[in-house]
């Protein structure tokens, strides 16, 4: 299934699915798809050594893709095929949790642009780091 074929209501395992081509953030960075609906997605991974970096951190690269997975999937269900054409990132905190969860919410969705934020936190309810995003159609 490709990311076009989504309906405007898919169920978790479509949009796994539509999404697995996403080896990146599926198989390297271990992604997990927990909610999806138009304008609205929720995915974590579990914090594993190959996020971090020499400091013992999560890598500010493995957060952004969780951010940026999340981001396309809340931009493309129920829409036309959606990029994000500028992203911004602010890293808040250092997560002490064994998971990243990334909540992706959008503000505006025009009918050739979006707006979206993204805010993930860690299993302990720590806010680590903010996205905001433009998206065209």
């Amino acid at each position: 299934m490709l990311v076009t074929d989504l309906s405007a209501e898919p169920t978790l395992e479509e949009v796994a699915e539509a999404f697995a081509a996403d080896k990146f953030a599926t198989e390297a960075c271990k992604c997990v798809v927990l909610e999806a609906s138009k304008g609205h997605a929720v995915c974590e991974f579990t914090i594993e050594d190959v996020h971090r970096n020499g400091f013992g951190a999560v890598m500010g690269g493995a957060i952004f893709t969780l951010a940026d997975f999340t981001l396309a999937i809340a931009c493309n269900i129920g829409e036309a095929p959606t990029v994000s054409i500028s992203n911004t990132i602010e890293y808040l905190s250092s997560s002490r949790g064994t998971k990243l969860i990334a909540e992706c919410n959008v503000d505006k969705s025009g009918r050739k642009v979006g707006f979206y934020t993204v805010d993930i936190k860690d299993d302990l309810g720590k806010s680590i780091a903010r996205m905001v995003a433009t998206c065209s159609r």
